[in-house]
């Protein structure tokens, strides 16, 4: 069976956690990223270690090797920092791990610099990473490819190109730098046109509530992180990551927040482009909308159950009346996605108290069983309720 792990909130759930414990404890072949690219911080803390996975799937301490998809967004330069994080760490020849797809697209420092730029003025939510830049780029232009790694006239042109777009925005960028590590890179990790035979995790980034089509614009990524493209590469079984209360990272509709929780985060902060890290309620309501967002899950992991249980979301109070249901609009609807920002930017919610033990009210609440629960940060921490 191939896991799909997907978190269903805003980010931030514990999706490496879940993807760590998974690959150490049972065999898997490859954790597969099917979204996202260097924006991505996954926390794993294990034996001793701490580590936030970037680029890298989180079954690498368990010595299972990442497949980047053609869906990932490949950033060589962080992808080389993180590599030299973990051997620090006493991960042998990390980018020995590491196979990458030939259509996966390139982002650049020249990307970067032009997400930066742009954010300065709009302050979405951005991680700063060049996500957005690198795949909107590739809509309209011949954007760089990992497989153009291998074809160096053939890269030095697509960059020369990417500069030139670029320029008025970030001013004059030099390619010769960029050709050489990257032609560095492709012969550091091997880049396949095809997933590995045997067990595979998918390994999701970001969050269904951040969803280039079934979140709340404009505050959305990039990406599609519900798991339509993890289920076309193979992944069978999705498992749901959900906390005990909500976070958000940065700027967006928060229905639950609430200034004076004081859960200790040691993990997320304030981020320079994408703001302050919020927390706020458990809400079922846009829980259940994240879960018909991915067309149902099987399972969900629970984490943060060390936190004493709090209050969540039984209803909002709205400008459309009293809410407890949020449909999904037809897929790519961003009228309708808008609709539902405007909706619940100012929705008040109507708050409950959880059980002493959150567990099976959380399964009845969401309709989904709760197959794996976290009571910390440590892989030592999970446990399985049933067979996942």
């Amino acid at each position: 069976m191939n896991v799909i792990v997907v978190d269903l909130g805003f980010g931030d759930a514990g999706k490496g956690a879940t993807v760590d414990w998974l690959c150490a404890t049972r065999p898997v072949a490859a954790v597969v990223r099917f979204n996202g690219g260097a924006q991505a911080a996954h926390n794993v803390v294990a034996e001793g270690r701490h580590h936030t996975f970037s680029q890298f799937g989180s079954g690498t301490f368990s010595g299972v090797p990442t497949l980047l998809s053609e869906h990932m967004l490949v950033e060589p330069i962080a992808l080389a920092a993180e590599a030299r994080a973990l051997e620090a760490l006493g991960v042998a020849d990390p980018l020995a791990l590491v196979s990458v797809h030939e259509r996966a697209l390139l982002t650049t420092p020249i990307h970067v610099a032009a997400n930066r730029a742009r954010d300065e003025t709009r302050r979405h939510g951005s991680c700063g990473k060049g996500i957005g830049e690198t795949a909107s780029y590739a809509l309209t232009r011949e954007a760089p490819q990992v497989a153009d790694c291998r074809d160096p006239g053939r890269l030095r042109r697509q960059l020369e190109e990417l500069a030139r777009h670029y320029e008025p925005l970030v001013g004059p960028s030099s390619v010769d730098e960029l050709v050489a590590l990257y032609r560095e890179f492709a012969s550091a990790v091997r880049i396949v046109d095809s997933l590995p035979s045997g067990r595979l995790v998918f390994e999701g980034a970001q969050g269904v509530l951040l969803d280039e089509w079934r979140g709340f614009h404009p505050h959305t990524t990039w990406s599609t992180v519900e798991p339509r493209n993890a289920r076309r590469l193979g992944g069978t079984y999705v498992l749901g990551v959900v906390r005990t209360y909500q976070t958000r990272h940065g700027a967006g509709p928060f229905p639950t927040e609430d200034p004076t929780l004081r859960h200790p985060e040691p993990h997320n902060a304030t981020g320079e482009f994408q703001g302050a890290f919020r927390l706020g309620h458990f809400d079922p309501i846009l829980l259940r909308y994240a879960i018909a967002s991915c067309g149902g899950v099987d399972g969900l992991a629970v984490t943060h159950l060390d936190v004493a249980p709090g209050q969540a979301a039984a209803a909002y109070l709205t400008e459309e009346g009293l809410v407890d249901e949020l449909p999904c609009g037809p897929w790519q609807d961003l009228a309708y996605q808008e609709r539902l920002t405007k909706l619940l930017t100012t929705a008040e919610p109507v708050l409950t108290s959880m059980p002493a033990d959150p567990v099976p009210w959380i399964e009845e609440q969401l309709g989904v069983p709760v197959v794996l629960t976290a009571y910390g940060p440590d892989r030592a921490d999970r446990r399985s309720r049933v067979a996942a």
